[in-house]
This record gives structure tokens, sequence and C-alpha cells, in this order.
């Protein structure tokens, strides 16, 4: 049985204090310390004046490497 992806509007849901993109960044990295799931679902852009081009490369590595 496979596990469902972790969607990154539930992680921004969960989150509201979190005002920029290099913040996100953080809470991403904790997430994938804290959950047993592998893949993150980019299911929305994260709106920040800070986000950069290519978010989904940055959202991705941070998720995937944890925090550090």
């Amino acid at each position: 049985m496979s596990v469902p992806p972790v969607k990154m509007s539930d992680i921004m849901l969960r989150h509201p204090e979190v005002n920029s993109f290099e913040e996100l960044l953080v809470v991403l990295g904790q997430s994938a310390n804290e959950h047993d799931r592998v893949f993150l679902e980019l299911d929305l852009k994260p709106e920040y004046p800070d986000t950069p081009k290519n978010w989904e490369a940055l959202v991705e590595s941070a998720f995937s490497y944890g925090a550090k």
C-alpha cells in the first residue's frame, strides 16, 4: 500500500506564521523530518514576495534533505 504524498498547502495551512519563502523552506525541512512520507505534492505556488522563479527545485530540496 502506497503512502499518499504530503501536500504543501497542508503544511502552509498548519503554519500561518510563515511570512516569507525562506521561512517556508525552514518549515518544509522540519516537516520532512517529522513525516514518514517521502513525496511532497506541489499543489500550489507560494505567493510570497521573495519567492524565486526556481521555487519548485528549492522546495523539493528542502523537503527531501530536511532541516539542516
